[in-house]
């Protein structure tokens, strides 16, 4: 071909640089493909080694992917223009993604056959239009880039599917996990496995408040299992007492309010989950203070008083009856009073201190409740019970929930309404 003999461009600005290469072309590079072909594959295996051995699935995937570029590529000259064939290279980025391998090799190996082609082009220049060996180089390289990009998203969807995929199965596997009853320790290697979840010697559950919930989802280490689009939010952390542990769990839950679960083995991760749950009850009435995350541990005794709370106010009933003919206000003064007296070892100076009132005031009190009690206050046994209902009661106090004006405190537990009786 001459440069006097070259064909017209055609205008289609639109497809550049398509539209100045005719499409008569195409005939003349047809016969070449096969040697061209076999020239590029001879490059890329010597110079990406993840494809230098000469046969297996490998070699002929190479082929594949070369001839069907080649063959797209002369079809796009006769068509003047068009992408490539979408679909079928996207799929071979999902099927790198899906054998684990990086793209790095089939980039580095179209950017060799785009260099190959080049070379080809440039060899037979002589007798070419200048104009129509640029559009050639350009498009050469335009096709190239196309096909890399298709790649591209094919390799991004095999990872984003794989990434749901394992997401489905660590949901499963929390599922698992937290059920009634426990599930077994088989059970649960079956399903972490499948899962690429190690599992721990120890995990603690971790119950979010749903009400104090950014609407950025926080981040967590990967090898937190993670439930946000449960009714009630839930994580499971692996190994939570072990070096450097309680610090990166901090970090993570830095932006949440809930409540973390004591340490249990792995089997027992539902009942860790019970109890951080029934923890996140109580803070939420206002039974105790929740600034950010709350560990159970830190917490246990108001969790026994509160385990159940229609036997506690049975207790509380029969203990401080002595003070249910006085009113709110003195019940209140006298409770106050008779639970720092046994929290200090029954010492009236350092309940002076607790209370910041006068000696002679506790001295006082503390005659009123002798003549109210009596020989109760001598039993080892009813003082103990005593300190139980009082601190039951100053917890119930400070809770927000609490209706006003009113003798009796109510409240919420798993659907129940229990009455707790003021004295």
């Amino acid at each position: 071909m001459t440069a006097e003999a070259s064909f017209p461009a055609r205008s289609r600005p639109d497809h550049k640089p398509w539209a100045n290469i005719p499409g008569e072309l195409a005939e003349h590079i047809h016969p070449h493909l096969d040697s061209l072909a076999d020239e590029m594959i001879v490059e890329i295996q010597s110079q990406v080694r993840e494809y230098s051995r000469g046969d297996g699935p490998y070699a002929i995937m190479l082929r594949t992917i070369v001839e069907r570029a080649l063959h797209h590529f002369t079809d796009r000259i006769a068509a003047s223009g068009g992408p490539p064939d979408a679909e079928f290279f996207q799929a071979i980025g999902r099927g790198e993604a899906s054998e684990g391998r990086s793209l790095d090799p089939l980039q580095a190996a179209m950017r060799i056959g785009g260099l190959v082609a080049w070379r080809r082009i440039a060899q037979n220049a002589y007798d070419l239009d200048p104009r129509l060996i640029a559009a050639l180089g350009e498009a050469v390289f335009l096709h190239q880039n196309e096909i890399a990009k298709f790649a591209a998203e094919g390799y991004r969807q095999a990872q984003a599917a794989a990434a749901g995929e394992m997401q489905r199965r660590r949901r499963r596997l929390l599922d698992l996990m937290l059920s009634e009853p426990p599930a077994g320790g088989e059970a649960i290697a079956d399903l972490a496995a499948a899962a690429h979840w190690q599992v721990p010697r120890t995990v603690a559950a971790v119950a979010l408040d749903i009400r104090h919930q950014d609407t950025r989802p926080p981040a967590f280490p990967p090898d937190v299992l993670v439930d946000l689009g449960r009714a009630q939010p839930s994580l499971l952390i692996p190994d939570p007492d072990g070096p450097g542990r309680a610090q990166l769990v901090d970090r993570a839950l830095a932006d949440c309010s809930g409540v973390i679960g004591p340490t249990v083995p792995v089997t027992e991760a539902a009942r860790s989950m019970q109890l951080a749950r029934q923890m996140l009850l109580l803070a939420q009435r206002g039974v105790i203070e929740a600034h950010g995350v709350i560990r159970c541990v830190d917490h246990m005794s108001t969790l026994i008083l509160f385990q159940d709370e229609t036997l506690l106010s049975s207790l509380a009933e029969l203990r401080l009856a002595p003070l249910a003919h006085l009113r709110n206000s003195q019940q209140d003064r006298l409770a106050e009073t008779l639970l720092a007296w046994l929290q200090s070892g029954r010492n009236a100076n350092e309940v002076a201190m607790r209370l910041h009132v006068h000696p002679q005031t506790v001295r006082y009190r503390l005659r009123q409740l002798e003549e109210l009690f009596g020989d109760q206050l001598l039993d080892p046994d009813l003082r103990f019970e005593l300190e139980i209902v009082l601190r039951a009661r100053r917890l119930q106090q400070g809770s927000a929930a609490a209706p006003h004006g009113s003798g009796e405190q109510h409240r919420a537990v798993s659907g129940e309404v229990i009455t707790f009786r003021r004295y």
